[in-house]
């Protein structure tokens, strides 16, 4: 929630005609809500403390009192705590029954209404799934609506998840003023919206766009100085009040006052009827942190609503509590053709000229890289879990200490996506709240995978312990193991690095066979050691490999066997104003797929090659910096939302130092930048990572590289600029959310163009000519744009203060002091070439290889001969398919709904143990139609194949999205559309001769249940 306020409470002059067909009365649907943020300016204890426990309380209680009255229920973290720590057995009775009658509607049913333009695929789905095996387990329901009235623009992908999901209708409502308006003017805010281009009408959603009083009641009343329609007053913090009296209470409704509320109500009705086309009106009442007096609240508005409906003639309106599904059932039956729109999105989002909501994009780059790697340790250790818990369902690591390490993290990283979480708009306190429940869960996952790896029967081996060894004639010296997994279903050859204490190490797989390996001094460090390794791993399967350290440089080719000890060459430190002759002196860098040549004059990039079409590009990167008015009276702010540039961006450094450390796994080229000529230390630093993978399987297009920023000065927002001479014309390219590829073309604005030309970057972005495309994909989220032909530039930290009384009272200022690390992976080629690589790279860099030490350096352990190991068989997909998920969610209920719906009703314990054999699979096919000649063909593979490695497949259940439909009975609602094209929401998962073969087209999710045979030991 953000300006809202200003946005939206203000006073509707004179209601507008409502002119409606055949001069019916308006039908107005009157949605109660109350919009509580998993997060923002205060803490989940806070919240539930203050108010969000007595929202489900009382409304549980009124709802029961009067047969007409709705709510509907959006965030499931609340009440998933009020259900289990606040409710009584009564309350959970009546919720039973109110959610059977259909009067307590649950929307969205996610953990959070997410963010959607800093949001991952991978966690949109997980909270999502998170709160959908919830409500289904427990209630025997399936959301079928959003209510996305929140998040900071709409992305394109949103709705397609939501249609996966088995949803019906869509709701959005933060959108460009200016869109919105002609939207409204033009009776446009109602389409049939296909997300995805190549999914196209399959997955086609209808999409509802709240007017310009979005999902708040408008608050003036021209009778009193107290908002309207808000009975219940504002919620009060930290404590409730004991006297029940809260600040800012409307007016009740009386005799005295009952006109003047009535004239009110049907005026914003009829203003709002006025901007759609059919008879129906939604009118949503309620805003943040309402109906936690549900009593006082529905007191007021059922004589309020009798009373119009008593002079509907009259007022031409008729009014009724209702729930969301209820409203779009009506507009669906309507059965009017609506516009279709296709896959654009509604990105990014202004409220005003100078309020540009792209700043956001790069708020708290530290939570976003947190919140990231949390969900990617999630994905490894559901992998590893799950074929642990098939293989060995007996063994030692217990199943429900297992899984509620998995659900601390699920739930942590769920949370974190709320759309006051992710973006870097919450306060402080809330931001540590996030960061310490992230950080919490992911040490008991890490607790979780080191018993999967050590404990016996983990796996293959007895103990992995076991295969440790020493061989006879090396010096005794310490000796660390450290354990390699793959969580991706591919093959890889990469290199890995270990940071160590020491100088000198040789590096052994668990065979015994020496690895090719390069150390040198860390970047990061003097006092320690970069160890690379170059490692080799199937599908889903993890190594050992032991490190023997030595005190001493090796002297000799047997001491350190393959490790290479690479030594840094220092350059001279180059002053920006000495720049005045550059290009004189470029040395190079190469491997089998690049030539970097570095400017010694500068010390920057000049420019690279990409070898195998021999074209060259000139390139350079450095660190700019745009600076933010502080001052609310000497023009507009930045702040943890907007970007308002006071002014171009100009250098952020004023000398250059450069290092390259030559290597045969790996060549490093450390820059640092200076804001001063005579600053000892550096304000920002590129490393760069060049392949060095003559005659290896590691991929050698891939120019790895991490920045280091911070703390950056008050009220500069710092961006990397990557400047190129390809001609893009200001054009770019960048993900909606790790699904699919926007073409983002430059506008020109009146004011604020810089801002309003910002985008999020989620996992990839990419500028191109005719011939040559250079890519940049992600560990974290920024914001990207293209100011100037051939440019890129990526912010990637930001600092801020302003006096705006609001942010100040609210603590929403932005003065993020700390040291931010983001990881950039650079690609550049031809278009077709890095068609193929970018969305996979993306991935890799998602989830690279987890590095467990299961030791510290010690002494050898006692002496086993090297014996040869077997790792555990691979799960291998095309290079096309992801693996998305590979999980056991441990919700419990059956595949057929009926039984389940029977169970549910019954009336008997419904208490239920985890379910611990069923797997959910995700399968997602990467490219779009047309994308590629041969990687965007549909792929057929046979799933109990794939699966092979981990167990026999025995049964496999094709469902929905979030795993609640079963997808032979999901029928979405099919809404006419302008070109009349047919849907066809059923999919064959058994299409080929074979059961268990599958086919997934172009863009595709399929999901799964899938059942192992049990094996017996």
């Amino acid at each position: 929630m953000r300006f809202l306020v200003s946005f939206v409470f203000f006073l509707c002059c004179c209601c507008s005609s409502a002119v409606t067909a055949g001069n019916k009365p308006v039908q107005t649907f009157v949605i109660p809500h109350s919009h509580m943020d998993v997060g923002w300016v205060y803490t989940i204890q806070e919240s539930m403390h203050a108010y969000a426990a007595n929202v489900y309380t009382s409304v549980t209680e009124e709802l029961s009192k009067a047969k007409d009255r709705r709510f509907i229920a959006v965030e499931q973290e609340f009440f998933r705590l009020w259900w289990d720590t606040v409710a009584t057995d009564s309350h959970k009775r009546q919720v039973r029954q109110l959610v059977k009658e259909g009067r307590l509607e649950f929307i969205i049913g996610g953990q959070v209404m997410h963010d959607e333009a800093v949001t991952d695929l991978d966690d949109e789905i997980l909270q999502m799934t998170e709160g959908h095996g919830f409500l289904y387990e427990t209630f025997g329901v399936r959301p079928q609506f959003s209510w996305h009235v929140d998040p900071f623009g709409a992305s394109a992908t949103t709705p397609v998840l939501f249609a996966l999901a088995g949803f019906n209708a869509h709701l959005i409502s933060r959108i460009d003023y200016d869109l919105k308006d002609a939207m409204q003017k033009d009776k446009k805010l109602q389409f049939v919206w296909r997300g995805s281009p190549s999914l196209k009408e399959k997955q086609q959603i209808f999409t509802h766009t709240m007017d310009q009083f979005s999902y708040c009641t408008p608050s003036h009343l021209s009778f009193s100085n107290s908002s309207g329609f808000y009975w219940n007053g504002v919620a009060l913090f930290p404590d409730p009040p004991k006297d029940g009296v809260y600040p800012n209470m409307s007016l009740p409704v009386t005799k005295e006052t009952v006109d003047a509320y009535a004239k009110t109500m049907v005026d914003n009705i009829k203003q709002r009827a006025a901007w759609f086309r059919t008879n129906h009106v939604l009118w949503p009442w309620g805003c943040d942190k309402q109906f936690y007096n549900s009593s006082v609240q529905f007191n007021n508005m059922d004589p309020l609503m009798k009373y119009i409906n008593d002079n509907s003639k009259d007022l031409g309106v008729t009014v009724q509590y209702a729930t969301l599904g209820e409203y779009f059932q009506a507009v669906y039956q309507s059965n009017l053709v609506w516009e279709q729109r296709g896959s654009e999105d509604f990105l990014p989002y202004s409220t005003e000229p100078q309020q540009a909501w792209t700043g956001f994009y790069a708020s708290r780059n530290v939570l976003k890289g947190v919140a990231r790697r949390a969900s990617s340790k999630l994905h490894a250790a559901e992998t590893l879990f799950t074929r642990y818990r098939i293989s060995f369902p007996d063994g030692p690591v217990a199943k429900d200490w297992a899984l509620d390490k998995l659900r601390a993290l699920r739930w942590a990283v769920s949370e974190v996506q709320h759309h006051d979480g992710i973006t870097g708009t919450e306060s402080p306190k809330v931001s540590d709240m996030y960061l310490q429940h992230l950080t919490q869960a992911m040490m008991g996952v890490e607790e979780l995978l080191a018993a999967l790896f050590l404990l016996p029967h983990s796996l293959v081996l007895p103990s992995i312990l076991d295969s440790s060894y020493r061989r006879k004639g090396v010096h005794q010296a310490l000796e660390q193991h450290i354990i390699v997994y793959n969580p991706l279903a591919w093959n890889t050859t990469t290199i890995i690095n270990v940071t160590v204490n020491f100088s000198s190490a040789a590096v052994f797989d668990d065979d015994g066979q020496p690895v090719p390996a390069q150390i040198q001094r860390s970047a990061r460090s003097n006092s320690t050691h970069d160890l690379f390794i170059v490692v080799k791993l199937g599908g889903l399967q993890h190594r050992k490999y032991l490190i023997k350290f030595s005190e001493k440089k090796c002297s000799g080719r047997s001491k350190c066997v393959r490790t290479y000890q690479a030594r840094g060459v220092l350059f001279e430190r180059r002053n920006v104003r000495d720049w005045l002759r550059t290009g004189r002196r470029l040395l190079p860098v190469l491997n089998e797929c690049y030539k970097l040549m570095f400017d010694q004059d500068t010390n920057l990039l000049h420019s690279i090659s990409y070898l195998e079409e021999k074209r060259r590009v000139r390139m350079t990167q450095d660190f700019w910096e745009y600076h933010a008015n502080g001052e609310v009276k000497t023009g507009p702010i930045s702040d943890n939302y907007i970007f308002s540039a006071n002014g171009s961006a100009v250098r952020a450094y004023k000398a250059v130092e450069m290092e390259i450390v030559p290597g045969k796994i790996v060549t490093e080229i450390r820059q640092y930048f200076y804001r001063e000529e005579s600053d000892q230390d550096y304000a920002y630093s590129i490393t760069t990572r060049v392949p060095e993978c003559f005659g290896s399987r590691v991929r050698c297009h891939r120019l790895e590289q991490t920045y280091t920023l911070g703390p950056l000065l008050l009220n500069t927002e710092v961006v990397l600029r990557t400047r190129s001479s390809l001609n893009n014309n200001k054009t770019l390219y960048t993900d909606d959310n790790g699904y699919q590829m926007m073409k983002r073309t430059h506008r020109k604005f009146t004011n604020n163009t810089v801002a309003r030309n910002y985008f999020p970057m989620v996992r990839a972005a990419y500028i191109q000519d005719d011939l040559t495309r250079l890519v940049l994909v992600s560990d974290r989220a920024h914001g990207v744009s293209s100011q100037s032909n051939g440019q890129l530039e990526v912010m990637l930290h930001r600092r801020l203060w302003n006096d705006l009384a609001w942010n100040l009272g609210y603590n929403l200022t932005l003065n993020d002091s700390s040291v931010v690390r983001p990881t950039l992976w650079m690609m550049l080629g031809s278009i077709g070439a890095t068609s193929k690589l970018y969305q996979r790279e993306a991935i890799e860099l998602q989830h690279r290889p987890v590095v467990m030490p299961i030791d510290q350096p010690q002494r050898p352990w006692q002496e086993k001969k090297p014996r040869a190991s077997s790792p555990v068989p691979s799960v291998v997909l095309p290079p096309n398919l992801h693996l998305l998920s590979l999980s056991i969610p441990g919700w419990n209920y059956s595949s057929s709904h009926d039984v389940h719906l029977n169970h549910v009703h019954s009336g008997t314990d419904l208490h239920s143990e985890p379910d611990y054999d069923r797997v959910l699979l995700r399968i997602m096919h990467l490219f779009e139609e047309g994308e590629d000649p041969e990687f965007s063909k549909p792929v057929t593979v046979n799933l109990k194949d794939v699966l092979r490695g981990i167990g026999e497949v025995k049964v496999l259940e094709e469902r929905s999205l979030t795993g609640t439909w079963d997808m032979s009975s999901l029928q979405r609602w099919k809404w006419k559309t302008e070109d009349n094209l047919e849907t066809n929401n059923k999919k064959c998962w058994s299409c080929g001769n074979e059961a268990f073969t599958v086919t997934i087209s172009p863009k595709e999710i399929r999901t799964f249940f899938v059942h192992f045979a049990s094996r017996n030991f």
